[in-house]
């Protein structure tokens, strides 16, 4: 059989993208991001996203054609983000998938943009073992799952029950005094700090916690006790190093994640981990993440840093293997859901 030739678009938040696999090969991966005009905010405004996404689909789509050398007409299916994310972000690509389908005639599939950050593994290290586990890191999601079939069962073991890691991260960098995106900044400030300067809570790690929230994760109390204590420090005119607690605070963060996906692969005896998300690029989530892995005989399957932000490749990618697998395509009519289970892989 040959392999799916499948266009992707993402829009769920603050990139538009447009990729176009062959199988697990990527042929294109394009990428608008409209984050500049977010800064001043401190965070992404869904109207501006919005509009940033209808501006750049048609030349994000023309230059993901353009690089992959295809035909439209060629295409065996159109996949698109229909969840979740940020509603009026969502519609644009769904519209403009919508639109493709109809004019090509070709089948759509309404893929769930977390698992998207999964497949994309594909792209990198080829076909992903089944059961594994995947640790999912980004701006506004954190979860544990357990990948029995990525076309078909999915299921969601742990997620945040306040801030996600992304969102703890924006909020640490403001109070800091550097710019949003956070992620990027504290990664770099702490690699010029003393992780061991500051002990910061370890959210749900204790044993009352864990025997509720085993796979959970917490980020607000890390995120009150960093302001804490720089209001105290400030206000004591204590000097203080900001590199110190940005790796204090990074080193918090990577501990639980990387503790709690360690004990899931153990306890449900698997032994693959997926890395994805947008913090999945984190230098030391990734570097202690491997460290543990190695340590309990985990093999760590994690994509380059430039395929773990959002991005159109990833989408096709999981169409492609909804297409192989023979999951009936998605209705022309579905509309998107901000709140997508994770459960839920297609619509």
């Amino acid at each position: 059989m040959t392999e799916p030739l499948v266009l992707g678009i993402e829009s769920s938040c603050d990139e538009t993208g447009v990729g176009i696999v062959r199988g697990n090969e990527m042929l294109a991966n394009e990428v608008a991001s409209s984050v500049e005009e977010h800064v001043r905010f401190g965070g992404v405004v869904p109207e501006i996203a919005s509009r940033a996404h209808l501006e750049a689909i048609v030349p994000t789509l023309n230059r993901a054609v353009e690089a992959a050398g295809v035909d439209l007409g060629d295409l065996d299916a159109i996949s698109v983000t229909a969840g979740p994310g940020l509603m009026g972000a969502l519609v644009v690509g769904l519209s403009a998938a919508k639109a493709l389908a109809y004019t090509l005639n070709k089948p759509l599939y309404g893929v769930n943009h977390l698992i998207g950050h999964v497949g994309v593994d594909l792209l990198d290290h080829g076909p992903i073992p089944e059961p594994c586990m995947a640790l999912l890191v980004s701006g506004g999601h954190t979860n544990i799952l357990k990948i029995d079939k990525l076309a078909t069962t999915v299921t969601e073991l742990g997620t945040t029950i306040d801030d996600a890691a992304g969102e703890a991260y924006d909020k640490v960098a403001r109070l800091l005094g550097m710019p949003y995106p956070g992620g990027p900044v504290i990664d770099k400030a702490a690699q010029q700090g003393n992780p061991k300067a500051i002990r910061f809570p370890r959210g749900l790690s204790a044993k009352h916690d864990l025997e509720r929230h085993r796979f959970d994760f917490s980020f607000s109390g890390l995120k009150t006790a960093v302001s804490r204590w720089v209001e105290v420090a400030r206000r004591d005119q204590v000097v203080y190093d900001v590199n110190d607690v940005a790796a204090s605070f990074q080193e918090a963060v990577a501990d639980v994640l990387t503790a709690k996906a360690v004990d899931a692969c153990l306890h449900f005896e698997v032994h693959t981990l997926l890395l994805g998300g947008g913090v999945a690029a984190n230098s030391r989530l990734r570097g202690l993440l491997e460290e543990r892995c190695e340590a309990n005989g985990i093999t760590l399957r994690r994509p380059r840093p430039g395929l773990c932000t959002d991005n159109g490749a990833m989408i096709a990618v999981v169409g492609s293997e909804l297409v192989r697998a023979g999951v009936r395509p998605s209705s022309l009519d579905i509309g998107a859901d901000s709140a997508m289970p994770l459960s839920q892989i297609s619509m």
